[in-house]
């Protein structure tokens, strides 16, 4: 398991019951998870004093109650990249700190490449791994269905000072923009994904993951270079396994260029318990070197 434990701005200080409770800065959030299945040793103080806890409804969706006013945002630091953090009606806060694997396999494989790298960051989000590549000296595309974050992934890039850096934002679909790319000749070194169980593109359109990754990765072949650096799959699908992504390398990047696959669950360690809260899975594809 790839563990997420150099943070100093986010801890995960306990979990049980179906909630973890989370400091982001100097803020403890409370919030639901639905892997957590096991008992809480104990709700303590820490528990109760928690700045703000998510409620889920029983109709869908949920709220946020807060113990104290917090600010409309506020900012985290992993290493040299800056977030915003803001609570959403959706019970997240802008960041999946668990991808700080990622973040970190990112910079390193770009800074060892010691040429010039075109990142394409599918699915971008608020930019985490946008600002891990552009940190490390890349040039990157970052697209997103979402227009709110697409604007929080700029302004997270202008926090960390990577605001004049070459990244290209984009909002839309990310099959089309894939087929558009592909009409254009535009090609991309290293290949970055997050895609979503379920989604909704901007005019509607309808994404399913079962049905629609496979020939997406399929689409992607087209727009990679003749000398790709590295290919990323993220995702967090429950009952998916990170040998289904490995398959799924295996039939697409791997079959043409060679190179070698990595696998596995991405995991939170619980500072209280010193278990671990399983947060995900990833698929690698890298060139030999």
């Amino acid at each position: 398991m790839f563990l997420a434990d150099d943070w100093t701005d986010y801890e995960l200080i306990d979990a049980g019951n179906g909630e973890k409770l989370e400091r982001w800065g100097d803020v403890v959030l409370r919030r639901p998870d639905p892997q957590i299945i096991w008992p809480m040793e104990r709700e303590d103080g820490r528990w109760t004093g928690a700045d703000a806890r998510y409620y889920r409804s029983a109709s869908g969706g949920g709220h946020w109650e807060f113990r104290r006013k917090l600010p409309e945002r506020w900012t985290i630091r992993y290493g040299g990249l800056s977030f915003y953090i803001r609570p959403t009606n959706f019970k997240h806060t802008g960041l999946f700190p668990e991808q700080a694997v990622n973040w970190r396999w990112i910079m390193d494989t770009i800074r060892a490449a010691g040429r010039p790298v075109n990142v394409l960051n599918l699915f971008a989000y608020t930019g985490g791994a946008t600002l891990a590549a552009a940190s490390a000296g890349a040039q990157v595309c970052h697209v997103d269905a979402a227009k709110g974050m697409v604007q929080w992934a700029k302004e997270n890039a202008h926090l960390t000072g990577l605001g004049e850096r070459p990244i290209r934002y984009i909002t839309d679909d990310v099959f089309k923009f894939v087929q558009r790319e592909q009409r254009r000749g535009r090609k991309y070194d290293a290949i970055i994904m997050d895609p979503p169980s379920y989604g909704r593109g901007p005019n509607g359109e309808m994404w399913k993951l079962e049905k629609d990754l496979f020939p997406f990765l399929e689409s992607c072949m087209s727009i990679v270079s003749e000398q790709p650096l590295f290919f990323l799959i993220n995702s967090y699908t429950t009952g998916l396994s990170p040998a289904v992504l490995r398959n799924l390398l295996e039939l697409t990047i791997k079959r043409r260029f060679g190179g070698r696959i990595v696998t596995g669950e991405i995991g939170l360690p619980i500072t209280r318990s010193r278990l671990v809260l399983p947060a995900g899975i990833l698929g690698r594809w890298e060139a030999s070197r």
